[in-house]
């Protein structure tokens, strides 16, 4: 007799019962039909009347909505699911049915998500997946609408059956918080380089929606205002000010983001060797992370969040998805000050707050200084040369622009390349593999050394004149390989070698004795 929970209770005993999704889904789907309503409602509003065209977009978007309402609401009658002492069961579908089943030993994590419209009707998205870095469906399974109470409760079943599979019996005694939101990082959230950009696409897509819809934003009384207001000004200062204006909206978007993604976050050591991050204000995440997978953990420091004295933290860990599952779920905090960060890479991994620093990491040769300080003079030419050849065409006026970027540039991107430069290390601590490198993004990486399954050795045209390769050590984690950029030949064998023993020998050719003594 195996223990099931549905969507409607309590978990209870049951022989071959399946559960349901819970039947406020249903509420969802209808308040995403409400959508379209009210957007011709406000669209009534503003511009006081209405047109075909806007009547065929708001039915346009009114049968999309209704496909989709559909949809989900065929899934909410058709979906079954239950859990067994072995398998995670489910079926779905009425004409195209899809049954699936994953072993409970091959659960990789089990996380929860909840959207605005889940909340409101006190709905989650219980998410299963074996960690497989494939795309297929065959791997993960999604229960999209069943109670938070209830989705605890399946998680919690879930853990204790393929824990207790591995042989793994009780709970940890150092359980607890390893860190907790403080509102005073908040000031790193206008840090981020994506506000402005956001803006702009936020901007464009609401400009192309209201042009779909018949609606000229620019004829509204207050563009007509700031227009007549603004209109005599000088275009130098026209110009400053949508600058301003811009900066001004990015960091409110990017302030207002920090806080949508990191209200209420909290990183915790669990039961059964169990990392666990809750985030999030609209859209709830619960991530959990298995500590036997951990293979190490990367700190990035942005150049923004560099310049303050912050960093990010991610983990290094397998059993995550994919690329893009895995750089959505590996965060371990938000940006934090630097020593908050390393603070909590000591915790994870069991090691010393200073071991993520890059004091003491090997240097690499002045080659590889010469590198970036050619790519930075070969970037300023390039830049530079765009208005120069334009100045030949159109006139002189650019072509001194032109050399006047160049001479501002040469300065800034060789003072890049010498930073870039001075982040280069690599070196050895316990039993993990360091390296560190980034010219915009410093990232330092601790790698577990039992980790390590090969070595990637990749080498261009200008490395081989240089003397230098770029070692990469691949392992079955996070990126799947971190560099060692620009060593020479004997210092990255060497560092191999001494990292993995072994593991790179046997591929390495030998010179003829009668050449070595040549």
């Amino acid at each position: 007799m195996s223990r099931e929970t549905t969507a409607e209770g309590a978990a209870h005993d049951v022989g071959p019962e399946w559960g349901r999704l819970n039947s406020r889904l249903l509420l969802v789907h209808l308040a995403v039909l409400v959508a379209p309503v009210v957007m011709f409602l406000v669209d009534l509003a503003i511009a006081g009347k209405t047109n075909l065209q806007t009547l065929i977009t708001l039915a346009s978007l009114f049968a999309t909505f209704l496909v989709i309402s559909g949809v989900g609401l065929m899934r909410l009658f058709t979906t079954r699911y239950r859990v067994t002492e072995s398998f995670v069961d489910l079926h779905s579908g009425l004409f195209f049915r899809s049954r699936r089943s994953i072993p409970i030993e091959r659960i990789r994590s089990v996380d929860l998500t909840a959207n605005p419209l889940h909340r409101l009707f006190g709905l989650t998205t219980l998410s299963i997946s074996t960690g497989e870095q494939s795309s297929s469906s065959a791997h993960r399974l999604a229960l999209e609408g069943i109670s938070k109470a209830d989705a605890v409760e399946l998680r919690r079943q879930i853990i204790e059956r393929r824990d207790a599979g591995r042989g793994i019996v009780g709970a940890v005694e150092d359980n607890g918080p390893i860190s907790e939101l403080d509102w005073s990082w908040l000031r790193y959230g206008p840090l981020s380089v994506w506000g402005v950009g956001g803006v702009l696409i936020a901007g464009a897509s609401v400009y192309r929606t209201l042009h779909e819809m018949k609606v000229d934003p620019l004829k509204w009384g207050v563009v007509k205002d700031i227009e007549d207001r603004f209109g005599s000004l000088p275009l130098w200062y026209g110009i400053l000010l949508a600058l301003v204006v811009l900066v001004v909206l990015g960091i409110a978007g990017s302030t207002g983001t920090f806080i949508e993604s990191w209200y209420g976050y909290r990183l915790t050591r669990e039961d059964g060797g169990m990392f666990r991050v809750r985030r999030g204000l609209m859209v709830t995440r619960s991530v959990s992370l298995e500590k036997r997978r951990l293979r190490g953990v990367e700190l990035v420091e942005p150049i923004p969040l560099r310049w303050a004295g912050a960093a990010k933290l991610n983990a290094v860990a397998s059993g995550l998805g994919n690329l893009e599952d895995n750089r959505k779920r590996r965060v371990l905090t938000p940006p934090v000050p630097r020593a908050e960060a390393r603070r909590v890479a000591s915790e994870v991994l069991g090691v010393d707050p200073s071991f993520t620093t890059r004091a003491g990491l090997a240097r690499h040769p002045r080659a590889a200084l010469r590198r970036r300080i050619n790519r930075a003079l070969i970037w300023a030419v390039l830049i530079a040369a765009v208005p120069v050849g334009l100045g030949l065409w159109l006139g002189s006026g650019l072509v001194r622009a032109g050399w006047i970027t160049g001479l501002v540039l040469v300065p800034i991107l060789v003072a890049f390349a010498f930073n870039a430069y001075r982040t280069l290390g690599h070196g050895m601590r316990g039993g993990y593999l360091l390296t560190s490198s980034g010219t915009f993004a410093h990232r330092t990486v601790a790698l577990q050394r039992e980790g390590i399954i090969g070595w990637k050795i990749t080498r261009t045209p200008f490395q081989r004149r240089a003397g230098l390769f770029t070692l990469g050590a691949t392992t079955a984690a996070g990126e799947g390989v971190y560099k060692v950029h620009d060593v020479t030949e004997a210092q990255g064998i060497a560092f191999a070698e001494e990292a993995v023993p072994q593991l790179l020998l046997p591929f390495l050719e030998r010179a003829p004795r009668s050449a070595a003594r040549g």
